[in-house]
């Protein structure tokens, strides 16, 4: 049951329940980039978002990688367990874009023979810097065998979506993945979206980027791009 507004975020609300540990996530239109300096609202963006997120969280669990996602109630909500949020973003990188290439001075898309992974604070009003694992532990975020199993969990997760999405003639050019401790059992978990929205994907047979980089550089055209995304998944 559906009970009172606990969180209010720009493109997600999350509602309590009557079950302590389950939360029901509200995905809304708005999108922004840039730290929320860059905002608009998308028709039916959340829809689509959900439903992707939906598909690839749902498909993490199957595989033995835990998520927070229980399971798809309508068109803008999903039933979740509850967790207590750890800020940091842990990202996986097959290409090289946006800000990592800039900073490392490469061809946006350069794609290196390994596969990068980044450890990110997510604190906007820090500009979300790169951490390393001692900083995580100093700043007591984590401990170290929080970390490593985050690492471990991200990579696989980044693997096993690849994998899936080559499927359907996606490129997975980066996924962020965040994570949290369930309520209750304080299992470590993958947590909020995996979307459009916090992945880049690109069509393998004709490089279209179809995530929020469309938004984020004006290429117009976002909500075709997530309609796609979604159809794909849906032929599996």
């Amino acid at each position: 049951m559906k009970n009172e507004l606990i969180f209010e975020g720009t493109e997600k609300k999350i509602y309590a329940t009557d079950q302590a540990d389950q939360v029901i996530v509200h995905y809304t239109d708005v999108t922004v980039a840039y730290n929320n300096v860059k905002r608009a609202r998308l028709k039916k963006k959340g829809e689509y978002s959900n439903r992707i997120s939906a598909c690839l969280l749902g498909y993490l669990n199957k595989c033995g990688i835990p998520t927070h996602f229980i399971q798809l109630l309508d068109e803008r909500e999903q039933l979740c367990r509850k967790i207590e949020l750890i800020p940091l973003e842990v990202v996986v990188h097959n290409r090289m874009c946006g800000t990592l290439a800039n900073k490392l001075g490469v061809e946006d898309g350069f794609k290196p023979a390994n596969t990068i992974v980044d450890l990110c604070y997510n604190n906007d009003e820090l500009g979300d810097p790169l951490l390393n694992t001692d900083h995580a532990v100093a700043l007591g975020i984590v401990t170290y065998e929080e970390m490593e199993k985050m690492y471990s969990m991200a990579r696989k997760a980044g693997e096993l979506l690849t994998e899936l999405l080559h499927k359907v003639g996606i490129e997975l050019v980066d996924a962020k993945f965040e994570f949290g401790r369930a309520a209750g059992t304080g299992e470590l978990i993958i947590s909020d979206e995996i979307s459009p929205d916090t992945c880049r994907m690109w069509d393998e047979a004709t490089g279209e980027r179809l995530d929020k980089d469309r938004f984020r550089l004006d290429l117009g055209d976002v909500i075709p791009a997530y309609i796609k995304v979604l159809e794909k998944l849906e032929t599996l």
